[in-house]
């Protein structure tokens, strides 16, 4: 995970694939780079992650806007 304000060059880091996804440290939510949701986010609040996992293991869950499907399998999960 890195924060938004220690990346100097962030279109770089998406080009090369070395940044999947974006996500809201105070909420810990994630999703992905094209979320309307996430863009507007204030950028002290985003971080962003390698790949899906990382943002799993640091405790987010998925985007309900961008990615409703793992959305809803994590509300299924968290409800048993």
């Amino acid at each position: 995970m890195v924060a938004h304000r220690h990346i100097k060059s962030l279109a770089s880091l998406i080009r090369k694939g070395e940044i999947k996804f974006a996500g809201n440290v105070r909420l810990k939510i994630y999703g992905t780079l094209r979320c309307a949701s996430g863009k507007r986010m204030k950028k002290e609040n985003r971080v962003f992650f390698k790949n899906e996992s990382e943002a799993i293991q640091l405790g987010f869950r998925p985007c309900g806007s961008c990615m409703r499907e793992a959305y809803l399998r994590w509300m299924r999960s968290e409800t048993q």
